[in-house]
């Protein structure tokens, strides 16, 4: 929606913008996250609505997201490669730390939030040399119901 349009949303006529919290937690980053996520954009005739409301685009859950977002630190660029990604689970660090050539060190994350590796099964000692299957890993992501 544009600067000084007025929205012909009747819920959000009520109610207005959602209020972004004084303090963040990372609950909030992960809701933000799904906001963004699942109500994208997408295209009709009549110009793009979201994809979840079908209300004009940028809802306002969409627009409290990447409000959040914004106050994590995280730029347009990143929260438009999070909606083009298309996970509303994707992890976002928190706090989220720039990294990069001149972003300082790695932010360090939790073991469940590495990217999962294929290795190479491991050997018994002493044993038959067949292969030992890997322990079972949680899942990443909930599976939706």
């Amino acid at each position: 929606m544009r600067v000084g349009e007025q929205s012909t949303d009747p819920i959000e006529q009520v109610l207005g913008e959602v209020p972004v919290p004084a303090s963040l937690t990372p609950e909030d980053v992960r809701l933000a996250v799904r906001a963004v996520v699942v109500h994208a954009a997408e295209e009709w005739p009549a110009g793009p609505k979201c994809r979840n409301d079908g209300v004009a685009y940028p809802c306002r859950l969409h627009r409290w997201g990447r409000r959040v977002l914004a106050a994590h630190g995280l730029n347009e660029r990143q929260i438009d490669a999070l909606v083009r990604h298309g996970n509303p689970f994707v992890h976002v660090p928190f706090p989220f730390v720039v990294t990069g050539p001149t972003g300082g060190p790695p932010a360090a994350q939790p073991p469940h939030a590495q990217t999962g590796r294929v290795a190479a099964p491991a050997i018994r000692p002493g044993g038959t040399g067949r292969p030992v299957a890997p322990p079972a890993a949680r899942p990443r992501w909930p599976r939706a119901s």
